[in-house]
């Protein structure tokens, strides 16, 4: 009996997971449109070394994403910690601490607030009498600013929360979903009245936990996708874009440039927009889900400077910048600070722009925006002249927007393929559960699992051979590289 065919969209992490976890289920094509891969992983070469200019790290307590690392063969060597992770908030024009005791911004402990001089002591004494608010219950998903917003005051949105988010989704706290983007949060917000002691349970919970939060791979997570590609080998197509998926009886076509393909199994890893088109004729009702996931563009600006002019820089990793400075940079990572890898003869900071109702840095030339973030960045970071390397790297549409009502809006999409009978097409990616790349590398356990259940329905299981599949069948030991 031949090989099932199985059709991957998409060249991110998404999709080259999935892919190198079904290589063994079947004949596997990738089908990327454009010419490079890795989706939001981008690591290019500033000042001699290799540094990242999309995603930066792999969420450590999440474990898939390292777990993908470690199958791929990637050890303790490879894996890097942070060095740090201090934080500070840039406000009112001047650097304050991230205060200690927070749970993604939202604060736990007012001696903590109090130090860090984030808030004003009218702003103090409205985010403290939050325990005693009576709880108020509300049917359905809220809004990050509406949901902490009336627990705590604007200030702590404004100053705590959005700042954070906005590294992560470029977001509206006005829009985002509190339940698809502040898990832990809206967890205790089901769970307690007080959400500051709710919060607080689930920090003394983690106290335990000393992983680290973050890990990255020495010389750049490119090398991830590298490793990927490698093992996939021919079976990844670039300069391949798929228009449409129909179905053909049993199995799938997908029309690309000049031919139509055929398929028993579609995993579809790409931005809504494009799975919204390319499910238009197969499922309306899905397409339609997708289409309503907006997107925000955002630009990362590198640079590399000389040690000797960042004698004065202030301790920590990085900064993050509210909206309401009005300032371009949205973002500052010291990578020379953050990874021990970077240390050494250049000081590497990376500069985060872009908002997905502010479009003002990304209408700049390159050459402006570089010149203006390098001003903003070293003002804040008190470096005593220009960058000496300067890269500005745009990311078009990157960031999916978990607008409220997303979880909801996932489970329409799933349904509505369910229904229409859709057997052997499935849909993943960053635009429906997670923007990080752990959530990625779990994406790709989750399709592959299901991708295998759908191949092995008609027919017995196979008990033979080894799975790059998580799940039931995964007979592989961890750490350990199969061959293709």
């Amino acid at each position: 009996m031949n090989h099932p065919r199985i059709a991957v969209i998409g060249g991110g992490l998404t999709g080259l997971a999935a892919a190198w976890r079904l290589s063994d289920a079947g004949d596997v094509v990738v089908y990327e449109a454009g010419d490079r891969l890795g989706g939001q992983i981008h690591t290019i070469e500033l000042a001699g070394r290799p540094v990242d200019v999309g995603a930066d790290a792999l969420l450590a307590r999440q474990p898939e994403g390292e777990r993908l690392a470690r199958d791929l063969g990637f050890g303790d060597a490879d894996l890097v910690s942070p060095a740090t992770g201090q934080v500070h908030l840039w406000i009112d024009g001047r650097l304050r601490p991230l205060p200690q005791s927070t749970v993604m911004g939202v604060p736990t402990d007012v001696r903590g607030l109090v130090r860090s001089r984030v808030l004003t002591p009218g702003q103090l004494v409205r985010a403290a009498v939050e325990p005693l608010l009576p709880r108020r219950t509300v049917a359905g998903d809220r809004s990050v600013a509406d949901l902490l917003g009336e627990r705590f005051g604007r200030a702590v949105v404004e100053r705590l929360v959005e700042p954070l988010l906005g590294g992560v989704y470029a977001g509206d706290p006005e829009r985002l979903s509190a339940e698809a983007t502040i898990g832990p949060v809206w967890a205790a917000a089901q769970q307690h009245r007080s959400l500051t002691f709710g919060l607080r349970a689930h920090r003394d919970h983690s106290a335990g936990d000393d992983r680290p939060v973050f890990v990255t791979l020495r010389g750049g997570l490119g090398r991830l996708v590298d490793r990927l590609a490698d093992e996939l080998g021919t079976r990844v197509r670039t300069r391949a874009p798929v228009h449409a998926v129909t179905a053909a009886g049993s199995r799938w076509q997908l029309e690309l440039d000049g031919r139509v393909d055929a398929a028993d199994a579609v995993v579809v890893a790409t931005p809504a927009p494009v799975a919204a088109s390319l499910l238009a004729a197969t499922v309306p009702e899905a397409a339609r889900e997708l289409a309503g996931i907006s997107t925000a563009s955002v630009g990362v600006v590198a640079l590399a400077y000389d040690p000797a002019d960042a004698v004065d820089a202030p301790a920590g990793s990085g900064v993050l910048v509210p909206r309401s400075e009005g300032r371009l940079v949205k973002a500052i990572t010291v990578s020379s600070r953050k990874w021990p890898h970077h240390a050494g003869d250049t000081f590497v900071v990376r500069a985060s722009v872009g908002r997905v109702d502010d479009p003002s840095a990304l209408a700049l030339d390159d050459a402006t925006l570089a010149t203006r973030v390098d001003a903003e960045v070293r003002w804040a970071l008190r470096l005593r002249r220009p960058a000496r390397e300067r890269r500005v790297i745009r990311w078009d549409g990157a960031l999916s927007q978990y607008d409220v009502g997303h979880r909801a809006r996932v489970d329409r999409i799933r349904f509505a393929l369910e229904a229409a009978g859709a057997r052997g097409l499935h849909v993943g990616g960053a635009a429906l559960d997670g923007l990080g790349l752990s959530a990625r590398a779990r994406d790709a356990e989750r399709l592959s699992h299901e991708v295998r259940e759908d191949l092995a329905a008609p027919r017995a299981r196979s008990t033979t051979g080894h799975s790059r599949g998580v799940g039931p069948e995964a007979t592989r030991r961890p750490g350990t590289l199969p061959r293709s």
